[in-house]
């Protein structure tokens, strides 16, 4: 009795081991599933801390219309439906945190179906982290490709023609292995994919033939015949819907559509990257599918999770290596934000706080803001005005940046309408093209045009109200004239209204255009006296600076102007400055000047500007002789 009574006992001392062995492995496997779950909160969250701005710029470069019309115009491509699709989700980045969580819903479903399809135990779910990762990373690297991009959503489409095409193979893998019902569904998967998915549907149909090769149920014949199929289809049928459907696509790309294509002058492989390995991975799933080997090999919980620590570092410093994130485009695109919103103090803060040069745009930028401050004249220098090249390998021009906005804020309205009209033919309407040709037909007064563009963003879901606010001014010169952001621009329009080449670099063009003017308009009439001074041609200088002088009789004389005539004054003597009633410090800090540039006389003239700028960068001194690498685009 005492003996069995031991062996009983014993018996429940196992089984409560095993029982708690069991618990812990089913609580540890819980684990997996808890880095995943916050792996993909820390992207989503890093994606809205970092490119706030970034990301309320991409709806700005895109357009969903709630219309009929804006659907078939999809649809004329192949994978149309798919930039249909992402382009609604992507007007959700109106603000920002909403947009960047439907985004992290995405990809937690495509976690979801890429488990369920390709059967990813538990314990290996951390996986599944590479892929949303890739999509990050093709959404983070994209730097000025933003403004050049012709993919219609393309902060949604990889990710969501991604799942689509994984939820084409856990269907695939689902269906019997009778009368040859998958290789059907292969051929009808191609015939409805692609039109509606594009490159994706393609990529699903590759996926269904390798994986054909690692499920069990299916016979040898079933699998050749399936991967005969797939391979036929793929390259057939894009071929056939090309012929009679989507002839509009360029043949060359008939079998990437939905893909961004990263052509100006040239192709630029580099920006693929995240598209090669996402291809890349998921054929690596099929490959390994239900290999009972791989599995074995690293049964031991220390192996598996040793490795996929090393595989969550690699991506994640993949990503960081990756993530375009060069200041001044990030500060490019806070002061566009802060332009939008007619915040200039905001704008300046930002033009503020730089740590290396600025870009021209950030300067045009800088320079608005102070005009409409009313304090250019006297502050334009104060920050840094010399520039550097963008940060990017594609040939950027200031026109895809910030040139059309800035021909509409100095009155070019013409040249504004222009650029919005051929770049919409070229890239594709945006949110941003349709407003600014809104506001360039109300200022025009051409109030039908005004109507028609105003139509269409009442079709959108957050320039609606924007759209309704701007009916009010169809056919009412006076209000137009009383509205806070219209307003100075009314008093820009005084000049001969012609259109002509400006050879796409808008700052130049500008500025020509300003010098060239002559009005009785204090404001306009400044910037002419601006235009002189940034051409640093005297003969140009002495009428306007005299004019403006006339304008404005009794009123302080800016700093920057009196800097500027004072200077000329005593280069040429042409011109008597002696009565004329400068502030004590200009001659003062003339002097000063000189003597500092006689005694770096000797030093190059890159070393002698780097030498002098901390004490007279802020001087229109330091802007005539020294200030010469000056980027224009």
């Amino acid at each position: 009795m005492v003996k069995g009574s031991k062996i009983k006992e014993t018996e429940k001392v196992n089984k409560r081991k095993e029982i708690d062995k069991i618990t812990k492995k089913r609580q540890f496997l819980f684990l997996p599933m808890a880095v995943v779950v916050l792996a993909v909160l820390a992207m989503a969250v890093g994606l809205l801390i970092l490119e706030h701005d970034y990301l309320w710029k991409a709806q700005e470069m895109d357009l969903f219309l709630s219309s009929t019309m804006f659907f078939k115009q999809q649809m004329v491509v192949s994978g149309g439906f798919l930039s249909w699709i992402g382009s609604f989700f992507t007007q959700f980045f109106y603000h920002p945190w909403m947009g960047v969580t439907l985004l992290a819903a995405w990809w937690a479903l495509l976690v979801f179906v890429s488990a369920k399809a390709f059967r990813v135990p538990i314990k290996w779910l951390t996986v599944l982290i590479v892929p949303v990762a890739l999509l990050l990373m093709s959404d983070v690297m994209l730097d000025y490709w933003l403004y050049y991009l012709k993919l219609k959503g393309y902060f949604f489409v990889a990710t969501i023609g991604t799942t689509a095409a994984v939820a084409l193979v856990w269907l695939f893998r689902l269906l019997p292995e009778r009368y040859f019902v998958r290789s059907v569904f292969v051929v009808l998967a191609t015939i409805i994919g692609y039109p509606l998915l594009g490159f994706y549907g393609l990529m699903a149909v590759g996926l269904m033939a390798v994986l054909s090769w690692r499920l069990t149920d299916m016979p040898m014949l079933h699998r050749v015949v399936t991967t005969i199929l797939a391979v036929v289809c793929i390259v057939g049928i894009p071929m056939i819907f090309y012929r009679q459907v989507y002839y509009q696509t360029n043949i060359q790309n008939i079998y990437l559509t939905a893909l961004p294509l990263f052509r100006i002058t040239k192709e630029y492989p580099s920006y693929y990257l995240p598209y090669y390995l996402l291809v890349a991975f998921y054929l690596l799933l099929a490959v390994f599918y239900n290999r009972g080997d791989v599995k074995a090999a690293i049964a031991k919980t220390w192996k598996w999770a040793a490795l996929q620590v090393v595989l969550l570092l690699a991506t994640g410093w993949m990503v960081c290596h990756f993530w375009y994130r060069d200041q001044n485009f990030h500060k490019e695109l806070a002061m566009q934000y802060c332009m939008e919103q007619n915040d200039w103090e905001g704008l300046l803060a930002e033009a503020a706080d730089l740590k290396e040069k600025p870009t021209r745009a950030m300067l045009m930028m800088k320079n608005l803001a102070l005009f409409r401050l009313g304090r250019l004249g006297d502050e334009m220098f104060y920050y840094r005005n010399v520039s550097k090249k963008s940060a990017t390998d594609i040939p950027v021009i200031m026109m895809q940046v910030v040139g059309k906005t800035m021909y509409y804020q100095y009155g070019l309205l013409n040249f504004c309408f222009r650029w919005c009209m051929e770049d919409g033919v070229e890239y594709g309407w945006r949110s941003e093209y349709l407003k600014l040709m809104t506001k360039c037909s109300l200022l025009n007064g051409e109030w039908q045009l005004a109507r028609k563009y105003i139509n269409l963003l009442k079709q959108t879901k957050f320039h609606k109200e924007w759209a309704l606010q701007q009916e009010k001014f169809v056919g009412n010169t006076k209000l137009i004239a009383k509205e806070k952001e219209y307003e100075p621009i009314t008093h820009l329009m005084d000049y001969k209204d012609i259109l002509n080449s400006d050879n796409t670099i808008a700052e130049s063009y500008l500025m020509l255009h300003l010098t060239d003017s002559y009005s009785n308009d204090p404001l306009m009439q400044e910037l002419s006296l601006i235009g002189a001074l940034w051409t640093k041609d005297i003969n140009n200088f002495w009428p306007r600076f005299f004019h403006y002088a006339s304008l404005h009789k009794g009123q302080h004389i800016p700093l920057h102007y009196q800097e500027a005539a004072y200077l000329y004054g005593h280069l040429e003597n042409k011109v008597d400055i002696s009565g004329m009633p400068f502030d004590k410090g200009i001659e003062t800090t003339y002097k000063n000047f000189m003597e500092r540039a006689q005694q770096l006389s000797s030093l190059g003239e890159k070393e002698m500007a780097e030498r002098m700028y901390p004490e007279f960068g802020h001087t229109f001194f330091y802007e005539y002789f020294l200030n010469r690498d000056q980027q224009m685009y």
